[in-house]
């Protein structure tokens, strides 16, 4: 199956992901990690992802979720959507530079590996995010930023269309 047309080279393995963002860096530019699953696509993801993305000379790179670790985090019934199409929905937004996919729970090598100038999380502050990110930030001085609401989830629209659905 054809990939939505213009986002191939956004994705990337997580090798060929360090070089790439080397060059860049050489470049001048800034890199902004973010991570999650990215289940059924909604505004708040649209959102935190174009906050990540708000200043100039930044390349926003989004760690996602393989379908195993969405699973071990978000229960056995999910992702409702494949790995495969999440993340060419995800390349397919203008605000994404580049997407690699992850199969650890914790993004947590990746940071340390990448060192991104600011690491962006959603909906959590520095006591509810993982301590473990938060001490390899800190440790090389990287900045974190907070963009989500609670708000937005895709388990709140998972479980409105379940009840929808029980109401027929």
């Amino acid at each position: 199956m054809a990939l939505i047309r213009g986002v191939e080279h956004k994705l990337k393995n997580f090798q060929d992901l360090l070089e790439i963002l080397s060059d860049l860096r050489k470049e001048g530019k800034k890199i902004v990690w973010t991570n999650g699953v990215f289940d059924i696509l909604h505004k708040g993801h649209v959102r935190h992802l174009m906050s990540c993305k708000a200043q100039d000379n930044e390349v926003l790179v989004v760690g996602l979720n393989s379908d195993s670790s969405a699973r071990e985090l978000k229960g056995p019934d999910r992702p409702k959507m494949p790995e495969d199409e999440r993340a060419e929905i995800i390349s397919a937004l203008g605000c994404v530079d580049y997407v690699t996919i992850f199969r650890e729970l914790s993004p947590a090598k990746h940071i340390e590996a990448i060192k991104p100038e600011i690491y962006a999380k959603g909906e959590y502050n520095l006591e509810t995010m993982n301590q473990e990110e938060r001490k390899i930030v800190e440790g090389y001085e990287g900045k974190i930023i907070f963009t989500g609401d609670k708000v937005n989830s895709t388990t709140d629209i998972i479980n409105k269309i379940r009840a929808d659905n029980k109401n027929k």
